[in-house]
C-alpha cells in the first residue's frame, strides 16, 4: 500500500482554503486533518444507526445506512491509527454522535474523530490504544437491520481463551493436587494447579464432584511404601449465551431480549459450577457481544472443555408455546418439526450478528460440522437426559424428552454439547418467569445438579494434552 502524503500545511491553513480543503495530507505522527462539512448532497446515502460493542477478543463498530457503502481503510503508526474513508456519503448528527459511544474502557479504542473529508467522502479516524488487525466489510440487510458497515477491531495478538478463564476464574484456590494424608500442621499449601498434568485413565473426581458416597480410606498400612500424590482431574465446562451484539435474540412481549437474559443466566451456573471443587468454566461471551458459532466451537475446544452448555431462551410463532427443552445434535434430521423450526432459527445467528464471510470463520464451521461423531452425540444425549431431569422438577418441560435438530453450535466433534431453552421468551408468562432472580437461580441450580449427575456415571478420562 502506498505511504500517505505528509502534510505540508497547518490545519488552519488547509481548513481556510476550500481548494487546499480537497487535498487532505497527512503528516507522520501528527494529528490527521477532518475538515469542515460540507453541504448535504441530493441523493447522499444516509446513516440510520451506530452502535459499538466493546470486547475482550474485539471491538466492533457498526453504521447503520440506507444503502450498500463503499469504504477504503488503511493504518497509520506512531501512535496507531485507524483511518477509514466512506464514499456516497455526507455527515449528519447521527454518524457525528459515534464520537460519545467511545468509551474510556474500551479495549482498543481511546476515540474517534469524524469528519468531511470532501464532497461526498467521510473519513472516520480511530486513535488506538494499540496496533490491531482490522476488518472492514458489508452485510445486507437481514432481520430488520438495514445495510449495515461493519469495523472489526482485532489485536496483532489473539487473546488465549485458557488464560483469560484463569484470570477470570477463582476455581484454582480448590487446588487439583491432593497430597498424602498426614498431620494438618505438617501439610504445606500447595500452590494453585493451574495447568493439571496427565492422569491415568479412570481417576476418580472428588465425592462432591462425583457424587459418591466415598467413605474415610483406611489408614495406609504401617510397612506399606509411601504413596504418590493423588492426582485430581480439573473439570473444564464451556457455557455459552447465546446471541449478543448485534444479534439480540428473540424478544419478549415487554422488550427483554433474550441474550441479556441468557447472559445473567450464564454467570450464575458459572458461579455455581464454579463453587464446586475441581471445576472451571469458560464463558463464550461474557458481555454484551457477538461470537460467531464457528468461534464459539472453537473456543471450547481451545480450552479443552468436557462439556459444552448453550444457553437460550427462544421464541415461537405463536404466544402459547412454553416449556423448557434440551437439544442435542442429530445427524439423521430433526426429532420434531418444532426441533427443525428452533435450529433453523438458531443458526441464523450469524447473518444477524454479522460474520466477515473473507475471514476463516465459514471454513472452520465447516470442519468442524463434519467432524461430529457419533459417539459426541451418545454422550450428548446422556448429559441432555440428566439436565432436562433436573429442569422437569422447577418448569413445565416442552418435550418429555430429548430433542434432536442440526443445530450449528453444537457440533463440536469432541464434546458432549447440548442447547438448553429455558423457557419461551415469547409466553409472557414465561418471559415474566425469566425476569425473575428466583426463577434465574433455580435454572442455575438445576443445571449444576444435572451436570453433577452426568459426571457421577461418566466420569471423565485423562486429557491426550495438558490444558
Amino acid at each position: 500500500m502506498p505511504r500517505p502524503p505528509v502534510l505540508t500545511k497547518s490545519p488552519d491553513t488547509l481548513i481556510a482554503s476550500p481548494a487546499r480543503r480537497r487535498r487532505t495530507l497527512l503528516k507522520a505522527g501528527g494529528t490527521l486533518l477532518l475538515s469542515v462539512f460540507a453541504p448535504l448532497r441530493a441523493g447522499a446515502a444516509q446513516i440510520l444507526a451506530v452502535r459499538v460493542w466493546p470486547a475482550p477478543d474485539y471491538t466492533r463498530v457498526t453504521l447503520e445506512n440506507d444503502s450498500e457503502l463503499k469504504a477504503t481503510h488503511f493504518l497509520v503508526p506512531d501512535p496507531p491509527r485507524l483511518v477509514v474513508d466512506i464514499e456516497g456519503l455526507e455527515l449528519n448528527p447521527t454518524l457525528k454522535s459515534l464520537v460519545a459511544k467511545i468509551q474510556s474502557n474500551d479495549p482498543y479504542i481511546k476515540q474517534v474523530r469524524v469528519g468531511q473529508n470532501r464532497p461526498g467522502v467521510v473519513r472516520l479516524v480511530f486513535d488506538l490504544k494499540e496496533e490491531i488487525k482490522p476488518q472492514v466489510f458489508t452485510l445486507d440487510p437481514v432481520a430488520g437491520y438495514k445495510n449495515r458497515l461493519i469495523f472489526d477491531l482485532y489485536p496483532v495478538q489473539p487473546i488465549d481463551p485458557i488464560a483469560r478463564m484463569i484470570e477470570q476464574g477463582d476455581w484454582a484456590k480448590d487446588g487439583a493436587v491432593a497430597a498424602t494424608p498426614a498431620p494438618p500442621a505438617a501439610v504445606p499449601n500447595p500452590p494453585p494447579a493451574i495447568t493439571p498434568p496427565p492422569i491415568e485413565p479412570g481417576v476418580r473426581l472428588e465425592p462432591e464432584i462425583a457424587g459418591n458416597n466415598q467413605t474415610e480410606a483406611p489408614a495406609p498400612r504401617r510397612d506399606s511404601k509411601p504413596q504418590a500424590p493423588r492426582v485430581t482431574r480439573l473439570i473444564t465446562v464451556a457455557l455459552d449465551p447465546g446471541h449478543g451484539g448485534e444479534d439480540p435474540g428473540a424478544t419478549g412481549a415487554t422488550g427483554m431480549h433474550e441474550k441479556d437474559v441468557v447472559l445473567a443466566i450464564a454467570k450464575r451456573l458459572k458461579e455455581k459450577l464454579e463453587a464446586l471443587p475441581n471445576v472451571r468454566v469458560m464463558l463464550t461471551r461474557d458481555g454484551d457481544y457477538f461470537v460467531p458459532l464457528g468461534q464459539r466451537v472453537e473456543k471450547a475446544r481451545k480450552v479443552q472443555a468436557d462439556l459444552f452448555v448453550s444457553i437460550h431462551a427462544d421464541a415461537f410463532v405463536v404466544p402459547s408455546a412454553r416449556g423448557s427443552s434440551v437439544f442435542v445434535l442429530s445427524e439423521k434430521g430433526a426429532s420434531s418439526s418444532a426441533a427443525r423450526w428452533l435450529a433453523t432459527d438458531q443458526n441464523k445467528a450469524d447473518q444477524i450478528g454479522g460474520v466477515n464471510m473473507g475471514s476463516h470463520d465459514k471454513e472452520l464451521a465447516s470442519v468442524l460440522f463434519d467432524l461430529s461423531t457419533t459417539a459426541q452425540i451418545n454422550d450428548s444425549m446422556k448429559l441432555g437426559k440428566a439436565v432436562l431431569g433436573q429442569i422437569g422438577g422447577i418448569n413445565r418441560l416442552h418435550h418429555g424428552s430429548v430433542e434432536q435438530a442440526g443445530f450449528a453450535v453444537l457440533k463440536a466433534p469432541d464434546i458432549p454439547s447440548i442447547l438448553v431453552e429455558t423457557a419461551f421468551i415469547s409466553n409472557p408468562e414465561e418471559e415474566a418467569k425469566l425476569k425473575d432472580d428466583s426463577y434465574r437461580d433455580q435454572l442455575a441450580d438445576a443445571i449444576t445438579s444435572g451436570i453433577k449427575s452426568y459426571f457421577a456415571a461418566n466420569p471423565p478420562l485423562a486429557k491426550s494434552r495438558l490444558s
